[in-house]
């Protein structure tokens, strides 16, 4: 006889990979239903960008079919993101997670990063919002391809929608190629706006993309938006990977948790010869995260697609999902969105916030 106990046991021979316990106790299963030789349940997860959704869903199928008398198994595959950000701000409230994308220097791509990464989280089925806090060279508006501006009600700002996404940057309200000319205070005001005055709603990340360096800006969102955790973006050059340090070291004196460094511009396949070549060196993205002791989220290649698909608005996550460049976001979206999950396992057990190191893949 099938029975929920049954079941229940062999359920707990799964584990989460990246949470390290099993999906019975982590209170993944529900909706366990027994109907004669058919078992049904729900997998919810902690996001939609689960990296290893699929592996977990065939296991939990192949080990249920073990069970005398089972002959069908239905596993229906939920989300539900785990809150890191705790918050005073109103309109954080609904936020459950704030990912800032920072690198140490200008030129790494990093904006390019964050709308992908952006992008692919919305597309796994998270609700997701873009801050764009590069006050002085603000991109986000020209790489979605917005000219709509953001309307105010209720003495509130209500973000300017694209592509899933809930959009606010400095470039939808400044005048096009007008320059702007303020000092640290004056940009510190704009982002306590765009933190305090600004109706987000309920969202399961907010990605924040950062100006390059380690100013005024990034001392205050650490300060006021209470961010679940900080993505690195270098290149493979030297003096990339210097700036990339810097970066990373501030964000953990601040008790900013590094999610992990994403190597861009890694390599480059010829479309003649279809071989890898390092135009920029090789491995230095890893080698400073294994020698910090932060995950390594892996390599961007180049391709000229992106750089087309920002300047015309269509980003390359959008306009060639099935592309190899396109899966690399893909994967990505996941590793942040898993390393944020174990950051909140880890919360809830009152432990260190100290993540894994990743392993190149």
């Amino acid at each position: 006889m099938i029975t929920s106990e049954k079941i229940l046991d062999c359920l707990k021979t799964v584990n989460d990979p990246d949470l390290h316990r099993d999906i019975v106790s982590l209170g993944f299963v529900k909706n366990l239903k027994i109907d004669g030789e058919k078992v049904s349940f729900d997998l919810e997860l902690t996001t939609p960008a689960c990296p290893v959704k699929d592996l977990l869903k065939e296991e939990c199928s192949r080990k249920i079919k073990q069970i005398k008398g089972v002959k069908e198994v239905l596993v229906n595959l939920t989300a539900k993101v785990r809150p890191l950000v705790q918050t005073p701000l109103d309109t954080l409230k609904e936020i459950k997670n704030i990912i800032a994308v920072a690198s140490g220097k200008g030129g790494v791509g990093k904006s390019t990063v964050a709308v992908n990464l952006a992008l692919a989280l919305s597309k796994s089925g998270a609700k997701v919002g873009l801050m764009d806090a590069d006050i002085y060279g603000p991109s986000i508006p020209m790489m979605l391809a917005v000219q709509e501006r953001p309307v105010v009600e209720n003495q509130k700002v209500i973000p300017v929608e694209k592509m899933g996404l809930k959009i606010i940057s400095m470039g939808m309200l400044a005048t096009e190629d007008a320059p702007v000319i303020w000092r640290g205070p004056m940009v510190a005001g704009i982002l306590q706006q765009f933190l305090g005055q600004v109706e987000w709603g309920v969202l399961d990340y907010l990605v924040i993309d950062l100006p390059p360096g380690t100013g005024d800006a990034q001392l205050t969102l650490a300060q006021k938006a209470s961010i679940s955790g900080a993505v690195i973006v270098t290149t493979p050059q030297d003096v990339a990977l210097l700036d990339a340090r810097r970066g990373l070291k501030m964000f953990q004196q601040v008790n900013v948790p590094v999610l992990g460094i994403i190597e861009n511009m890694s390599y480059f396949i010829c479309d003649q010869c279809s071989k890898r070549h390092e135009i920029f060196r090789q491995g230095g993205g890893l080698r400073v995260s294994q020698e910090l002791n932060v995950p390594f989220l892996g390599e961007i290649p180049l391709d000229s697609r992106v750089a087309l698909g920002g300047d015309q608005g269509n980003p390359i996550v959008q306009a060639f999902p099935d592309s190899e460049i396109a899966k690399a976001y893909t994967n990505l979206a996941g590793r942040v969105a898993a390393n944020l999950s174990i950051l909140s396992e880890q919360q809830k057990k009152h432990s260190s916030s100290q993540l894994p190191q990743a392993q190149k893949s």
